[in-house]
């Protein structure tokens, strides 16, 4: 078993494979996490645990009915100190919230939505299947910011996982186990009916192509390719996902509404050419929507498999218009891009004023859409220029490039 740290410069050599880079800021991150978990706790030692963030490149909202998304594990974590305790308490001091405490031997009294809730839930999930749970104490820090779609309550969860995974599983639990937890945290502790793409992407890291068709087991292929020639600019737009729960469920609800008239439960089980075929009977037995929502889903499931394709053989054009038509499907087909009749709309918003300056690049919504980020594929030669003109409509701090993380949540 790995030993705790009592020197965070020791680390640093681990930097590139999470950040890309390691900068005096990265480092200064970790020192003054070590520095205040050890004045917390009165602790001279301390492990780190690392849980990205993550993109997904393309395959918006195709997850939960069996489809499949290239995703990318990014520069951006949720980064712990701790130690295990022995008195079955769950003690967490996160940065900006409040403290987090969770005693396992006692019946849950934790708030649904909360993180505390989190916690206990992927607890939970690990006593289901026969693993280990016990207590800890940790301090936290994340730049894996809430709302922008880069799954912070993911990244959140699937740490979580990794540490009761490392102190008292001996490392046995898998990545696909951990996503699976994490999941059902968010669903039944949360009140968040998720797909299982966020928790995925960020557990096993890297980019990724993840096939969620067989529900007993997530597809993983590695895709060789870490975007060197380009930067990926996630654009927070300021929009809030508050109360749009109520949106993000109808995608899901209404492309198996559209599975069920085919006797199905997902739209992977029903297949493109009989979805066609049979498209004249179905008018008017389902919404509009909800058909175009169908038809962005085969589309995209396509998409998916084009873009690998391009990226394996270095194909950038093919992949640069890959990642533009997911928008424009997302925008037309999928219409999750701002809610309807709403005049609010950041999302298209950063859409027009993006593609303005980016010269070779491609852009579209990301993750749940309605509100949050966009994300924007830009040429190393361009990136300079195209910061700049983005960071006159938007905050310094909204306005994120970021690499591509190679592994996945680790403890280090």
């Amino acid at each position: 078993m790995k030993k705790p740290y009592d020197n965070v410069a020791s680390m640093f050599t681990q930097f590139s494979a999470l950040y890309g880079e390691s900068t005096v800021e990265q480092q200064n991150r970790y020192s003054d996490l070590f520095t205040w978990f050890k004045d917390s706790f009165s602790e001279n030692q301390a492990y780190f645990v690392s849980s990205s963030g993550r993109v997904e490149v393309c395959g918006n909202h195709t997850d939960h009915n069996g489809g499949k998304v290239v995703s990318c594990a990014i520069s951006l974590d949720t980064l712990a100190a701790f130690l295990p305790t022995n008195d079955g308490v769950v003690c967490i001091k996160s940065q900006g919230y409040d403290d987090i405490k969770v005693d396992l031997s006692a019946q849950p009294t934790e708030k649904i939505g909360t993180s505390a809730a989190l916690v206990r839930g992927v607890c939970v999930a690990l006593k289901s299947k026969g693993y280990n749970v016990g207590g800890f104490k940790a301090c936290m820090v994340s730049n894996v910011f809430g709302g922008a779609g880069i799954s912070s309550s993911a990244s959140f969860e699937v740490l979580v996982a990794e540490v009761l995974n490392f102190l008292y599983n001996d490392g046995k639990i898998t990545e696909e186990e951990k996503a699976k937890f994490a999941q059902f945290s968010e669903r039944e502790y949360f009140g968040k009916p998720c797909g299982l793409l966020d928790q995925t992407a960020i557990a096993f890291g890297g980019l990724k192509l993840l096939d969620f068709s067989n529900k007993e087991k997530i597809s993983v292929t590695a895709i060789d390719n870490t975007l060197s020639e380009y930067t990926l600019v996630l654009i927070n737009t300021g929009g809030s996902h508050a109360d749009l729960t109520n949106e993000y469920a109808a995608i899901p609800a209404e492309m198996r509404e559209v599975a069920a008239l085919f006797g199905k439960e997902r739209l992977v089980d029903v297949g493109k050419d009989e979805f066609y075929n049979r498209l004249p009977q179905i008018y008017g037995l389902v919404s509009d929507r909800a058909i175009l929502r169908t038809i962005h889903f085969f589309d995209e499931n396509q998409r998916v498999d084009t873009l690998k394709d391009a990226l394996d053989n270095a194909d950038y054009a093919k992949f640069l218009g890959c990642v533009n038509e997911s928008g424009r499907s997302s925008l037309v087909n999928l219409q999750n891009c701002c809610v309807a009749g709403s005049k609010d709309q950041a999302i298209p918003k950063a859409i027009a004023v993006s593609s303005k300056y980016l010269g070779e690049g491609a852009c579209r919504v990301h993750g749940g859409g309605f509100a949050g980020s966009i994300l924007c594929i830009v040429k190393n030669d361009q990136i300079e220029s195209f910061l700049n003109n983005m960071r006159r409509y938007y905050q310094e701090s909204f306005v994120l490039p970021l690499k591509v993380r190679s592994v996945g949540t680790i403890v280090l």
